[in-house]
């Protein structure tokens, strides 16, 4: 459970008298995280990779301008940019083109589809990387514990590259980095999580509710100008299918099964709704990725197909302009 309480303990139509024999709800203890702290460490060391290749005194020097100053110079080779050039204190753009980033052009017209998949472990400098390092604690390592490392790397991973898809369809100008999609992929797997073990927990509405809450902000931020929300949109839909294959709770007497007496009737491990939820979150997760491949490398664009999805990207207002989103 990624939000919650704990599970209740008679919800599966046992009664009291059942409940005295079983004992105890058996939850198991919570296991060890060490994928999610490794991601981030591979997250950090990557930025200060692309830093040090980057290395921005150089450039300033081919420059010959007095213009471009690099920040914090006292850091060497690894100092960020010129702010004008990149504000988020990182690298430039021809750095994280040359390191892996997502750009339309060089997946789609020279075939490099891996950059699908190393972009999401790319950062476009210390506050982007802060922050969603910060988030991937915070999210990711109670999944972890609570799931194993397994379907929560399968999640992480898969989200970011269904985030990258969904971009590269919408989004053809520009450079697109960062494990935003990845993480909008926990986030979504939670949601499912939830409603796939809708039946054993406590203050399920509470829950619930907090969760749309936190993904509604999140996902509001995205129509920011610059953000790469089409990016955002993909993991969470990955996430939350795959939550639904990947995160169901078998069933408290399916748990409790060695306090049971001899000679009783032992109820199914999953209720059927997951069953049939699994399937159709597997079938939708399969089809979906099969027709976006297929789009992308055959270099159709998304806007064409859904003129208004760009409103899901950016929304003009008297504070700033989407001109540049089509």
């Amino acid at each position: 459970m990624a939000v919650g309480d704990n599970p209740e303990n008679g919800e599966n139509g046992s009664d009291d008298g059942d409940r005295s024999r079983i004992g105890p709800s058996p939850i198991p203890s919570p296991l060890s995280s060490w994928l999610v702290p490794l991601f981030v460490v591979t997250n950090v060391t990557l930025f200060s990779i692309a830093m040090f290749v980057n290395n921005c005194p150089k450039h300033s020097e081919s420059h010959h301008s007095p213009n471009h100053h690099c920040v914090a110079r006292f850091l060497g080779r690894l100092s960020f940019e010129p702010l004008r050039n990149n504000p988020l204190f990182g690298p430039s753009s021809r750095t994280l083109v040359k390191l892996g980033s997502l750009e339309w052009c060089r997946v789609v017209k020279e075939r490099e589809a891996w950059r699908l998949f190393t972009c999401i472990w790319l950062h476009a400098g210390v506050i982007h990387l802060v922050a969603n390092m910060i988030s991937l604690l915070f999210v990711g390592i109670r999944l972890e514990q609570q799931f194993g490392f397994v379907r929560i790397g399968v999640i992480y991973v898969t989200s970011g590259v269904g985030g990258s898809v969904l971009s590269s369809l919408f989004i053809r100008n520009g450079v697109s980095v960062g494990a935003s999609g990845a993480l909008f992929g926990l986030l979504g797997s939670m949601l499912s999580e939830i409603l796939t073990n809708w039946t054993i927990y406590s203050n399920k509405v509470v829950a619930l509710l907090t969760l749309l809450f936190v993904i509604v902000i999140n996902l509001a931020l995205g129509i920011l100008p610059h953000v790469d929300n089409m990016g955002h949109l993909g993991g969470f839909v990955v996430g939350f299918l795959l939550g639904f294959v990947l995160l169901a709770r078998p069933q408290f007497k399916w748990l409790a099964r060695e306090h049971i007496p001899e000679g009783r009737h032992l109820t199914s491990k999953y209720k059927p709704y997951q069953y049939i939820l699994r399937l159709i979150s597997l079938a939708l997760l399969i089809s979906g990725f099969v027709v976006a491949l297929v789009m992308l490398f055959r270099g159709e664009e998304g806007n064409v197909h859904c003129r208004w999805c760009r409103y899901l990207r950016c929304i003009p207002t008297s504070k700033w302009s989407c001109e540049d989103v089509r």
